[in-house]
Formats: C-alpha cells, sequence, structure tokens
C-alpha cells in the first residue's frame, strides 16, 4: 500500500538511515534542481528500471517517491515499486512506499534545500543533512 507525507513529515525523518528519496522526474530534473541525495529513476523508463533501483535501496525500509507534483508520476511508480515488492518471493525490507505531497515543486516552494548538483547518482551534501 502507498501513503503520503509533506515535506514536513519528510524533514522530521531526516536522520532515518533506512529512507531514500527517489525522484521519478523525467528532463526538467536537470534544469529544475532536486532533493538532495535523491536518486533519479525517471518516469518514462521506471518499470524496467526496478529491479536496478531495488538493489540500489538495499538495507533501506522506507521509500518516498515525488515527480514535479506528485499528482501521476510519482504515486503511479511508487505503487508499481509496492506492486513488483508484492509479487516477489522474499521480502525486500521495504516496509512503507510513500508519496511525498505536492512534489519537487511543493518541496522548494515551501522554502525546503534543493541541490543543483549535476552528479549521477547525486551526493548532495548528504542524504541526511539535504532533507
Amino acid at each position: 500500500m502507498v501513503s503520503y507525507m509533506t515535506a514536513s513529515q519528510l524533514v522530521s525523518l531526516n536522520r532515518h538511515p533506512k529512507l531514500a528519496v527517489i525522484d521519478v522526474r523525467d528532463d526538467e530534473r536537470s534544469y529544475d534542481a532536486h532533493i538532495a541525495g535523491s536518486l533519479h529513476y525517471a518516469s518514462e523508463t521506471f518499470s524496467e528500471k526496478i529491479p536496478e533501483l531495488l538493489q540500489q535501496v538495499k538495507g533501506k525500509d522506507t521509500l518516498v517517491f515525488h515527480c514535479a507534483l506528485s499528482q501521476v508520476r510519482g504515486p503511479s511508480c511508487a505503487r508499481m515499486f509496492a506492486d513488483y515488492l508484492s509479487g516477489m518471493k522474499e521480502d525486500a525490507g521495504i516496509k512503507k512506499v510513500v508519496v511525498l505531497e505536492r512534489g519537487f515543486n511543493g518541496w522548494e516552494a515551501s522554502g525546503r534545500p534543493v541541490c543543483r548538483c549535476t552528479n549521477i547518482p547525486c551526493k548532495g551534501s548528504s542524504s541526511k543533512a539535504a532533507v
């Protein structure tokens, strides 16, 4: 099941070492900036990259998905990932699949820090400090 969280709730989890933020925006990520430390998996190729994402988030128990507004791409990729997990024979250890309310645009509009690096994957200053 997929639930939602606000930017404030995400910030309150900033010390949670088992949290990963998944940005599913497509090309706009490169010019709009991003949440520091987030992993980028574009929605247009998301379904075929789920196994890769699963390997990259090994050891995490909470995944927070977002797109620009978290109205279509973020929620649909989160559901797709949750469905994939439910069909797995083994436990991946992921307990929560969450969508960030209002997406990246809401995050930035609320004055939260954003990263403008061009590194893939983004290292940010640190995913813990950035969120």
